[in-house]
């Protein structure tokens, strides 16, 4: 199994990061995809949003069809959602793949690609209105959403949650369980400070909050 991961200029970094570590350690420990590309338009090292620089393992022309492909997002989706080389590689490959996955504004190339046309899909908190506009797109606030073989994740450190939860869909609890615990990703309940309850918060942090303190509700 072939798993893609895009990268592109002023990408993300935990968009892409968070995921590359999640499916190591499904291969590493339980019997994951045998290959997770870090893919490019070319071979050129890419400068990231909070300046750490890499080094994709193949270009465009190199990549091999793939089996899963997850989107970040960043700064850099403004740019490349008007690049249709990079539009085109989503398209193309996202025909074969068993699952494609976004994380933040990720999903905006997702829907230029033509990917979620009457889909449910999310992204991070501060562009949810920027996909409802997108007009054909059923927008959910929710941490992610899967729709058929397409996922999405919220801002950020989402991407962690959805590809879990994705390895769980695909493979098992027991599978998903084994990656959690090689991760230690055991994420605390602890709100801090109380921009939880700002008015552009997303539902599911608003949840979230009422789940910890149901005395004191947002």
């Amino acid at each position: 199994m072939n798993f893609g991961i895009l990268i592109f200029p002023d990408v993300e970094e935990l968009d892409f990061i968070g995921p590359w570590e999640v499916i190591g350690m499904w291969r590493k420990y339980a019997g994951g995809p045998e290959n997770c590309f870090i893919v490019a338009q070319s071979l050129s090292p890419v400068s990231c949003a909070k300046g750490l620089i890499v080094h994709p393992h193949a270009s465009f022309e190199q990549c091999p069809p793939l089996d899963f492909l997850l989107i970040p997002g960043g700064e850099g989706t403004r740019q490349e959602v008007d690049n249709k080389v990079l539009i085109d590689f989503i398209s193309d490959q996202a025909k074969s793949c068993k699952a494609v996955l976004s994380v933040c504004t990720g999903s905006f190339l997702l829907h230029r690609a033509g990917l979620l046309s009457g889909k449910k899909a999310t992204t991070h908190w501060g562009s949810l209105e920027s996909l409802r506009a997108l007009g054909d797109v059923i927008v959910v606030e929710e941490r992610f959403i899967s729709d058929g073989k397409i996922w999405s994740a919220a801002g950020i450190s989402a991407g962690i949650d959805a590809t879990l939860a994705f390895i769980a869909r695909y493979t098992n609890e027991q599978t998903a369980g084994i990656v959690q615990f090689a991760a230690e990703y055991y994420p605390s309940a602890k709100l801090y400070g109380v921009l939880h309850k700002n008015a552009k918060a997303p539902s599911y942090i608003k949840r979230k909050a009422e789940q910890i303190n149901p005395a004191n509700p947002v």
